[in-house]
């Protein structure tokens, strides 16, 4: 499997993780900062939250392990967790803006 189809099969994972506090995935909410896969098998998730004091924070960072982990090919998981650049609503998909009324 090449690096792209790799890449679009964790984009597939991810847009079943959902922030429990906005009925949006985390990577249509712009959460999803890069994507990277080793030769290792490991995926590299640079993600944030939308706010730094957010309360589900553990939860969400297992919920995007876990599912990342069910990709085929994918051995480890690594999430680098950052604050910057911050969060903010121009972030969001066109997707997500049509679903929270934002277009």
């Amino acid at each position: 499997m090449d690096y792209l189809e790799m890449e679009g099969k964790i984009v597939d994972a991810l847009k079943k993780v959902y922030d429990p506090e906005i009925p949006v995935n985390v990577y249509d909410l712009g959460l999803i900062y890069e994507i990277e896969v080793t030769e290792e098998k490991e995926a590299k998730i640079t993600m944030t939250l939308t706010a730094p004091n957010c309360p589900v924070v553990d939860m969400l960072l297992a919920d995007v392990e876990n599912m990342v982990g069910t990709v085929e090919g994918i051995e480890k998981v690594n999430i680098n967790l950052v604050f910057e650049p911050p969060w903010d609503k121009s972030m969001l998909t066109e997707e997500a803006k049509l679903e929270l009324g934002l277009l």
